[in-house]
């Protein structure tokens, strides 16, 4: 009996001791929040459609297995033909330079351009004849394909200008002989369409009073000009020369008027005077007007040099003047971006490699259009 109410005693010691415990944890504890727990709100469904399908995997039949079997070897294939044609390409005879010499043979035609015993040809594969009064030209396409290393070289024709050049003089005048005019009529339209945007013509706005335009010229140091006063001074000193020797009496006028970026064209008559000059020119003289238009992206400035420089107008050449050269013209029609690379600087490899393409182009025109006559 003694025994069973110590047992009651202990067990009741001990509920009151766990009791305690617990209300001394739970006393301990901290909220870190007393607001009041919300449910959350579901966003409404926007996107348009069914839900997409769940990714299935595909059935791995051996027919499958075949086709990506046969693809693989068909793109490895592939791969090997393409290392075997560059293997080829490098035991190219082309790669090399087949010739060792270059010569300026005369013959009864004219010039013609050996390596070694073989004459250089146009593409059409007619022999390059260069005139007789043009031997500087025949020297310079000597020396245009001395310095080439390789016979690839000369696929590109950026690398000889020059060779290009005669060439599509020589095709003129040989489609002409044959009583083709398909390609003067082509040339005569891409040189009509430079003249109602002729950089010459297009000048900055009067208007304008960025501090752009009110820079001093960078190659004027002791006055302070406009943009538009330089190009205005340029394009009037050249209308001038062209108004007075080559087109007398005709109207040009700049394409850009205040305010706007869509050119006026030139009236139909200054048009049909200017197109009929063009089409009476030599072969030469007009492949020379081409390359120098292409080059200046103005007709004006090709024209005056043209005319400075042909053999067949040295009844209006003044000898006594200043002469318009390679780089006058490339002056003339650069104009703007000189004046922006004044002002902002060249990028490097664009701005100057850009300019010494400019002159070779011109340089190019240049040797076409003179001659000894």
């Amino acid at each position: 009996m003694a025994k069973s109410v110590v047992e009651q005693l202990c067990t009741g010691a001990l509920r009151a001791h766990r009791s305690s415990s617990l209300h001394r944890a739970t006393s301990q504890q901290r909220w870190l929040s007393q607001t009041a727990a919300s449910r959350a709100t579901p966003l409404p469904i926007t996107a348009t459609g069914p839900p997409p399908s769940p990714p299935q995997p595909a059935p791995s039949h051996y027919g499958t297995k075949v086709d990506q079997m046969r693809r693989k070897a068909a793109v490895m294939q592939e791969a090997k033909d393409i290392r075997a044609q560059q293997q080829g390409k490098a035991n190219s005879p082309l790669r090399k330079r087949f010739w060792k010499d270059v010569h300026v043979k005369e013959a009864e035609n004219g010039y013609h351009i050996h390596l070694d015993t073989r004459p250089v040809r146009t593409p059409t594969k007619q022999i390059l004849v260069v005139p007789k009064s043009k031997p500087h030209l025949a020297h310079a396409i000597a020396i245009e394909w001395d310095i080439l290393t390789s016979a690839q070289q000369a696929l590109k024709g950026h690398n000889i200008p020059i060779t290009s050049i005669v060439s599509r003089a020589q095709d003129l005048a040989e489609a002409e002989t044959r009583g083709d005019m398909q390609i003067r009529q082509e040339i005569l339209r891409t040189m009509m369409r430079y003249l109602d945007t002729d950089t010459l013509l297009c000048w900055a706005p009067s208007t304008s009073q960025s501090a752009l335009d009110m820079q001093k010229d960078p190659e004027d140091t002791e006055t302070s000009r406009s943009l538009r006063d330089i190009q205005k001074e340029t394009s009037e000193q050249i209308i001038s020369y062209l108004n007075t020797t080559v087109w007398p009496g005709v109207d040009i006028k700049p394409v850009l008027e205040e305010g706007s970026i869509m050119p006026t064209p030139q009236s139909e008559v200054t048009k049909s005077i200017i197109s009929g000059w063009i089409s009476g020119l030599p072969a030469f003289e007009l492949a020379g007007l081409e390359r120098a238009v292409l080059a200046t992206k103005s007709l004006l400035v090709g024209t005056r040099l043209l005319i400075e420089w042909s053999e067949e107008f040295r009844d209006v050449q003044r000898q006594t003047q200043t002469r318009f050269g390679v780089e006058e013209a490339a002056l003339a029609s650069t104009i703007e971006v000189r004046w922006q690379t004044g002002v902002w600087g060249e990028v490097e490899d664009t701005h100057d490699v850009e300019n010494e393409d400019l002159r070779r182009q011109l340089g190019s025109a240049f040797l076409v259009v003179s001659g000894l006559r």
